[in-house]
């Protein structure tokens, strides 16, 4: 039989584990700026190619 306590440790062991992601910088500004910089640079080469 499990006891509680190793059940407890068992459970903070895996939400420690479960979180994903990088680190935490707080600003996002950077990330949006290249992520519609990306998006621009495409939709440039997809006008030049002539697809849409």
């Amino acid at each position: 039989m499990t006891s509680t306590a190793d059940t407890a440790a068992t459970a903070a062991r895996a939400e420690t584990r479960a979180r994903t992601g990088g680190p935490e910088d707080g600003s996002k500004v950077l990330e949006h700026i290249l992520g519609w910089t990306l998006v621009v640079v495409l939709a440039m080469f997809v006008t030049q190619l002539g697809l849409i």
